[in-house]
């Protein structure tokens, strides 16, 4: 009877492989499928390279050139990314290497409380907080790439704070005996010992943060500005996720413009592959070592 439900068991979790596979399957093939009729009639160079995003042809012809969205979206996430790091490693720090386990476990919930809010909610304090700060300080509407990286950085810290000091904690753990009894100072053991032996798995949870931070649509469509413009840290810009999201519903199907949207949906999706194959390389080579 065990091996019987055994079995059965091992059976279940094959088919909700399976499923899972064909379900990421799938969403790729529709991808594929709808954005590849838009190369019969734009180049591929001209989509990737070109900056003017002209789906209805007001004056002139239509134009799809996605090439200041592509910046904008790897612009603003690594802005996230370098705003956060500093912030989410000191507090990675504090709570595995000063807090108590007392003060760990009444500090973890507010961190996941910051993980749990909606993007909705973190834009609409950006327009209110954030864009006005920024309109006080002279930049021109308040909304930029700037406010943008702000936001997405305080979206990126939880993940990043609760990541980081896991494995902060878990090296304290295997080297605080011996540090102790070398009479290594605690600041000399995050400094030499810890943080070096946890780069590897910290670095790993920038890479996935960073493709996390690549796919945020509300929140950065909400304080970005959403203007076909080159990115510059005080100006407007907009990010593929924002384009999308904007346009799709009212671009017509089976129109050029739709299978352009689904064209720059297939470049966010080649873009978080890359970020995957890396973050399997780096994974790999931790194993080996």
């Amino acid at each position: 009877m065990r091996r019987k439900l055994n079995l059965l068991f091992s059976l279940f979790i094959y088919i909700l492989t399976a499923l899972a596979v064909l379900v990421l399957g799938f969403v790729i093939y529709f991808i594929v499928k709808e954005a590849l009729p838009l190369f019969s009639e734009v180049s591929v160079g001209e989509f990737l390279l070109g900056t003017r995003w002209m789906p209805i042809a007001y004056t002139g012809s239509v134009s799809f050139g996605i090439f200041n969205f592509i910046a904008a979206t790897v612009y603003v996430s690594f802005t996230a990314m370098v705003l956060a790091v500093g912030v989410g490693l000191g507090a990675s720090v504090f709570l595995s290497c000063v807090a108590t386990d007392r003060m760990r476990g009444i500090l973890y919930p507010f961190v996941d409380l910051l993980a749990g809010i909606p993007s909705v909610i973190y834009g609409f304090i950006g327009l209110s907080v954030l864009v006005k700060i920024f309109l006080k300080a002279g930049v021109h509407t308040g909304s930029c790439v700037l406010a943008a990286g702000i936001l997405l950085a305080v979206m990126l810290l939880p993940f990043l704070v609760a990541s980081c000091s896991e494995t902060m904690l878990k090296e304290r753990e295997k080297y605080e005996a011996a540090a102790d009894a070398l009479g290594i100072s605690r600041w000399y053991a995050v400094a030499t010992i810890i943080l070096p032996a946890s780069f590897k798995n910290i670095l790993l949870s920038m890479i996935l943060a960073i493709g996390r931070a690549m796919g945020e649509t509300m929140a950065v469509m909400m304080v970005m500005g959403n203007s076909n413009l080159f990115p510059r840290l005080l100006g407007k810009s907009e990010s593929i996720a924002s384009v999308i999201a904007l346009e799709m519903g009212t671009a017509v199907y089976g129109s050029t413009h739709y299978h352009a949207l689904y064209g720059a949906g297939l470049v966010l999706m080649i873009l978080l592959f890359l970020i995957n194959i890396i973050i399997n390389l780096v994974r790999s080579r931790m194993v080996q070592e």
